[in-house]
């Protein structure tokens, strides 16, 4: 009979713990996430012998405190699921470093295996390690292995397998904190006396974390222990005692031992056959590490992500959309066919929510791009350089050195993506400084906020327009800064912070496995809890711009003019071949399809003479007579056609604006009007927002309308097309908008993506509702302030931007008391 065993992989950061447990499971492993958190939970499987083994990859952490998510959750995993073993990956090229959280996991007191990884690594250092001297020192099995190379593969699954056997060796290693010793006896002997401790938690490991100060810890201690105000009292009082007594507090001290015992063993273990020499490491760092050519150096970094995972994955998704747009259309293909002027509500249904979904899945090019370089600075050991150079700057608004490449991808200063930036926010290693990324790149200047800005510019600021797109190009970064500042001091204000350790790890080469693994692992991620939520959005957002419909007295009007065109295409077509092939609405109908699949393979044959030849062989050979009508301009039938496909297209573009006029959300825009007109915005621009929510690539078309600019980029000066009156748009109101979609909630792949990556609906609110009040307040400031005051919209658009770079610049200055440094 097998048995099974539950198996732990635990390490610090860059220590190759991914790369051993891709080693031990192969492809029988899947990503989840810990319940209610968002940190990845990666569970593989292997069997050995008779042994069934489940590994779980714990975040990698630097200690078991509870200073952030991934600290907790490692922590909660060994003390709650009690796994049979835990395996230790330790980078050994930095064994002192490593032996920090060797200690603590020792402590926990369960099995033990420490896994002597990136050996190569140190052997190149000049480091020799007495693997037998350390097994001997901690009293665990210790072993060598070569990750990449898949050294050390069988003994290691070997071992874990024989977790479950009675005489597997338990470790009696132990710290001598010295001084702190005698409290904590003290304290390990009143937890003892809690008789519903027993079994449940290690008596000297809890008094530890509890002279420590740990909270999660003072959590568990206030469950168990029947009598917790007499502990706590206790605990403090010990603290207090060794404090005045030492002159240093407990916790300190405790982590000044880990270090010494740390230093000690590895001058027992540890020989350096290269002595003094520079390392590669070393040397690389003082370059990239330069207080000035690092930065420099850094910025080439990020615009090198940028241009291959935002401009050159986009071109790649360019490459991909026809392939989706087929396939959509083979699906569409099943669905009842339109008629002349209605489509049935279940094709209605189907294609916007099957355009919904190409949305999202377009991205997955830029995605996997994204994803595979940031293994390789991950693996390279760049990432953490990254951060503790930008950490400075960043935590003086409440966020991360790791925030840096989120901002950089949603488009810090023009043309990037809030999608894939939210994802990237889930490496800030800070729980607090997280969720302020999530709630703030979206404020970035993503590309179809660009094209939005370029086309109010070019008509509103023709004479300003490098000064119009710097101020709307760098203001999105001077709000969001303060924002996110603002957010970690009120609704973040709870949440937990980390102070900033980062360990600069030795660089090396990434494996081509190790970063295809973790890429396909990311994407496959983002298609399938994606595409769980986007179902009930995409329906949610179809009814709001659906329902009720358009009034009977306009349909009846639509129906008579596609009455009246159809009777005047069969008059003109009369005596001509199309004449006995058109006969009813279907027969046209017929006639557009081919139309529209003639001119989609027309396309896909651009630039190609030969090719595009092809394609009007096959669709004469197919139909002749329909040929001639989309193809020679010199036929009457042509003409004829031509005509009714113009007349179809505008009656279907003036139905469905009339549609979205009368819908639940047009209805929630004229709601809104008596707040957004102090704004300078009227119900059908409150509309054309809103419905912009799904796709802001949708705002450009609607606001040339809506503003009467031509395609030539011109205002020409007339009213609002469609407002009652003669309502002239002055600059004032073309800046209010522009801010206004700057700070405009995100798109519908966004807002989606801010549900994926904090696994709460309540916050997917917040990031929608907050920029709301945000952005029509800057709207209202500039419209109305600037107004009362006289100002034009040059004027009004620098004097927000002085107002803006004040207040940034007091919120940095503002101290932040929670936030641990």
């Amino acid at each position: 009979m097998s048995s099974q065993v539950l198996a732990a992989l635990a390490g610090q950061p860059n220590s190759g713990k991914s790369t051993i447990f891709n080693l031990l499971t192969g492809a029988r492993q899947f990503v989840a996430n810990y319940p209610g958190v968002t940190v990845e939970k990666k569970v593989g499987y292997f069997s050995q012998g008779d042994s069934r083994v489940e590994l779980v990859d714990l975040p990698g952490t630097y200690s078991l405190t509870s200073y952030s998510m991934e600290e907790m959750v490692a922590r909660d995993f060994v003390l709650h699921d009690q796994p049979s073993v835990v395996v230790n990956v330790v980078d050994a090229s930095n064994l002192r470093r490593n032996l920090y959280l060797t200690f603590q996991l020792l402590e926990m007191e369960r099995p033990l295996i420490v896994d002597l990884n990136m050996i190569d690594v140190a052997a190149k250092k000049g480091y020799e390690i007495d693997a037998a001297e350390l097994e001997r020192i901690l009293g665990v099995k210790v072993l060598v292995s070569d990750g990449k190379r898949g050294k050390g593969r069988d003994e290691l699954r070997q071992l874990i397998s024989e977790a479950n056997s009675k005489d597997y060796p338990k470790s009696d290693f132990r710290i001598n904190y010295g001084h702190l010793e005698p409290a904590l006896e003290r304290i390990q002997g009143l937890l003892v006396e809690q008789t519903n401790l027993t079994g449940h938690y290690p008596a000297r490991w809890l008094a530890v974390k509890l002279l420590e100060g740990d909270g999660k810890a003072e959590e568990i201690a206030r469950q168990v222990s029947p009598d917790w105000p007499a502990l706590e009292g206790a605990v403090k009082q010990e603290q207090e005692d060794f404090q005045r007594n030492r002159s240093t507090p407990a916790f300190r001290h405790i982590a000044f031992k880990r270090h010494e015992l740390a230093a000690n063993i590895c001058r027992s273990v540890l020989k350096d056959k290269a002595g003094t020499s520079e390392s590669f490491t070393d040397k690389a760092d003082r370059l990239l590490c330069h207080r000035f050519a690092g930065p420099v150096l850094m910025c080439g970094v990020f615009y090198l992500l940028f241009e291959l995972a935002v401009n050159q994955g986009g071109k790649l998704a360019a490459m991909v959309t026809p392939y989706l747009g087929q396939a959509q259309a083979f699906l569409e293909s099943f669905l009842p066919a339109p008629g002349f002027l209605e489509q049935p509500l279940l094709s209605s249904l189907a294609s916007w929510f099957m355009t919904s979904v190409n949305a999202l899945l377009v991205y997955i090019p830029q995605f996997f791009i994204l994803f595979a370089l940031i293994a390789v600075l991950e693996d390279v050991g760049y990432m953490p350089r990254m951060a503790f150079m930008l950490d400075r700057v960043f935590r003086r608004f409440g966020l991360h050195g790791n925030s840096t490449l989120p901002f950089i991808l949603g488009g810090i200063y023009v043309g990037g993506c809030a999608v894939p930036a939210v994802m990237a926010s889930r490496a800030v290693p800070d729980d607090r400084a997280r969720m302020a990324t999530i709630l703030t790149v979206p404020l970035m200047n993503c590309l179809a906020k660009t094209v939005f800005y370029i086309m109010l510019v070019d008509a509103f600021f023709p004479a300003h327009k490098a000064g119009a797109m710097f101020f709307i190009s760098t203001i999105t970064l001077i709000v969001a800064l303060p924002i996110a500042k603002v957010l970690t001091l009120t609704v973040l204000r709870g949440r937990e912070t980390a102070p900033f350790i980062m360990e600069m790890p030795n660089y090396h080469l990434p494996t081509l496995r190790g970063v295809l693994t973790r890429a396909f692992e990311r994407i496959w991620t983002y298609i399938r809890k994606v595409l769980t939520i986007v179902a009930a959005v995409a329906v949610v957002i179809w009814a709001l711009l659906q329902f009720p419909g358009a009034p009977p007295a306009f349909q009846a009007d639509m129906e008579k003019q596609a009455a009246a065109a159809i009777a005047g295409f069969h008059k003109a077509i009369q005596g001509t071949p199309l004449a006995d092939s058109v006969k009813s609405e279907k027969d046209i109908m017929s006639l557009i399809e081919f139309q529209e699949q003639y001119k989609a393979a027309k396309a896909s044959a651009a630039g190609d003479r030969q090719a595009s030849k092809e394609v009007d062989d096959v669709y004469e050979e197919q139909n002749s007579v329909f040929f001639t009508a989309v193809k020679d301009r010199r036929d009457k039938t042509y003409k004829a056609f031509d005509k009714l496909r113009k007349t179809r297209l505008r009656l279907w573009r003036e139905r469905q604006q009339e549609r979205i006029h009368n819908s639940l959300l047009g209805r929630f825009g004229k709601m809104l009007e008596p707040l957004s007109q102090y704004a300078g915005f009227d119900w059908r621009v409150n509309v054309a927002m809103l419905s912009s929510f799904a796709a802001r690539e949708s705002a450009t078309a609607t606001f040339k309308a809506l503003y009467g600019i031509g395609n030539d980029g011109k205002y020409s000066g007339k009213a609002l097309a469609g407002a009652d009156g003669e309502k002239e748009v002055s600059s004032l109101n073309a800046i209010a908008l522009m801010l206004f979609m700057a700070l405009f909630p995100p798109c519908l792949a966004t807002t989606i993506m801010v549900r994926v990556a904090t696994r709460s609906y309540p916050w997917m609110l917040f990031s929608f509702a907050y920029p709301c009040l945000l952005g029509i307040s800057a709207a209202t400031f500039i419209f109305t302030g600037g107004g009362a005051l006289g100002l034009d919209g040059w004027q009004s658009m620098w004097t927000f931007y002085g107002i803006a770079l004040a207040f940034a610049a007091l919120m940095a200055a503002l101290p932040d008391k929670r936030t641990t440094t």
